[in-house]
């Protein structure tokens, strides 16, 4: 792995994983309230476009970063409609 895919695969696994705190507050706590519903929308639909390029350019560290983000970031922009 060169330096610059090791670079790209460090960043995208911490962006990833930086949603699962958040993720798993919101359904532990069942409290949505002070999530911007606006943002989530918007990150959300971010995230569907940045896969949707992952899979264009055939790059399969943006395609399994952004699968992944895009189900927790779904998953909280769920929970923010149903909870909050």
């Amino acid at each position: 792995m060169n330096t610059t895919d090791w670079i790209g695969s460090v960043a995208a696994t911490l962006t990833t994983t930086a949603f699962i705190p958040q993720a798993w507050k919101v359904w532990r706590t069942r409290h949505a309230a002070d999530i911007s519903l606006g943002m989530y929308a918007l990150f959300t639909l971010g995230v569907a476009l940045w896969l949707t390029y992952g899979i264009l350019m055939e790059s399969w560290p943006v395609i399994i970063a952004n699968c992944i983000t895009l189900l927790l970031a779904g998953a909280v922009l769920i929970m923010k409609i149903k909870f909050g």
